[in-house]
């Protein structure tokens, strides 16, 4: 006997509704959310199970893949069937298309979603706690990155509302030197007073190269001629920035603590090594590529099958005469962003990425597009090398075109 169940999850309540194999409705509730409401769910679909129903099987569809109710309905032995929101909005227009929603409405289409389609659809990802882990802690990491640039991206255009100076004198605005710096000086007069010995020791201390010239340098564009705004508008602007300071040093602190624990706890994984022997990826994009792929050995059945959840595999539209192949553009961004950056790196850490790359561009490929491809060709490798328990080694990953010998 099979049930499915239709989960339209809110922060606070979850609409439910138990469907049987025929599509009859059986049952729908509203469940609060945590442990009461997986209590009353399991009594739910246990009032329609038989006494001896040992071979039974509830399908459950809900539109989130993760967190803890996920994981209590993973636990309890149901098959969970996360159902992207793109995917739901597509079923829903199958019932109706008037564009009428409901909670209730929602948690149908996802019941009778599993009851037709479960084989089009992916089962919730069996993870380890440990990857699981490293994706919490690899997100939150680029994350802070993400807001660390879009504060600094605010401190550089307050600044160039009034103290243009600054933006030359200081090519890095996150860097602790320049911070230290805008925070004693954050407008034009004060900064013309900064003095060689105060430059010198900023740049010290963030070990800068070069001290005495980069302080020559910062010190002429300081104090060079520039337009200015009135005083006290000027002194609005230097409180803003001090603002913006202040809260870019601290993500710059939270940015370094986080590396340390991502680096951590990917180093404790077991399939770090493979990760590591990659071309291009480190502890940190190591850390961002295990997190979004997973560690489930069952999650991928091929390479094409990895290749395509990370988004560097083409689609193909053929319609009629009609055929078009272009990149996706449905993805984890988060791992398209992480393997673009490791393609980016693999060209001057592998021989063989940097040939296959030239081999895109004679092609007359655009940078971007050739990137992907090598992505693409690497996330193949990877797969085999975590197929196989191996290393990556140069040759063998490169040698349907030439045996490679890496420089020394």
């Amino acid at each position: 006997m099979r049930l499915f169940v239709g989960d339209d999850w809110a922060e606070d309540h979850h609409d439910m509704e138990v469907m049987d194999e025929a599509g009859t409705v059986l049952a729908r509730r509203r469940l609060p959310e945590g442990p009461a409401g997986i209590v009353q769910l399991h009594e739910l679909v246990g009032s329609w199970l038989p006494e001896d129903a040992g071979d039974a099987e509830v399908l459950v569809g809900i539109e989130k893949d993760r967190g803890p109710w996920v994981a209590a309905l993973i636990a309890a032995g149901y098959a969970v069937f996360p159902v992207n929101p793109l995917q739901a909005a597509r079923f829903r227009q199958r019932h109706q298309v008037s564009g009428a929603k409901s909670d209730a409405g929602d948690a149908h289409v996802l019941a009778d979603t599993v009851r037709t389609d479960s084989h089009q659809l992916r089962p919730a990802a069996g993870d380890s706690p440990e990857a699981e882990g490293i994706k919490v802690l690899a997100r939150t990491h680029k994350t802070l990155i993400w807001e660390r640039a879009r504060q600094v991206q605010r401190l550089r255009h307050q600044l160039l509302e009034y103290f243009p100076a600054a933006v030359e004198a200081f090519g890095d605005l996150a860097a602790p030197d320049a911070l230290e710096l805008l925070g004693k000086a954050p407008d034009p007069a004060r900064a013309a007073r900064l003095t060689r010995a105060q430059v010198a020791a900023a740049l010290k201390r963030a070990r800068r190269h070069h001290a005495p010239d980069k302080a020559t340098a910062i010190l002429a564009a300081l104090r060079s001629e520039q337009l200015t705004q009135p005083p006290a508008l000027t002194a609005a602007y230097a409180a803003t920035v001090r603002s913006l300071i202040a809260v870019i040093t601290i993500l710059n602190e939270q940015v370094k603590a986080l590396e340390g624990q991502v680096g951590e706890h990917f180093g404790r994984h077991p399939d770090a090594e493979i990760y590591l022997s990659q071309p291009g990826l480190g502890q940190v994009l190591g850390a961002r590529v295990l997190g979004e792929l997973g560690d489930d050995p069952r999650r991928y059945a091929s390479a094409k099958a990895r290749k395509n959840y990370a988004g560097t595999s083409p689609i193909t539209r053929a319609s009629g005469r009609r055929k078009v192949v272009a990149a996706r553009f449905v993805r984890n961004d988060r791992l398209a962003d992480a393997l673009r950056g490791q393609a980016l790196s693999a060209l001057t850490a592998s021989p063989g990425a940097r040939a296959f790359y030239g081999e895109q561009r004679a092609k007359g490929l655009g940078h971007e597009d050739a990137l992907r491809r090598l992505a693409n060709r690497l996330v193949g490798i990877l797969h085999g090398c975590l197929k196989t328990r191996t290393r990556y080694n140069e040759n063998t990953a490169w040698n349907h075109r030439t045996q490679i010998t890496p420089a020394a």
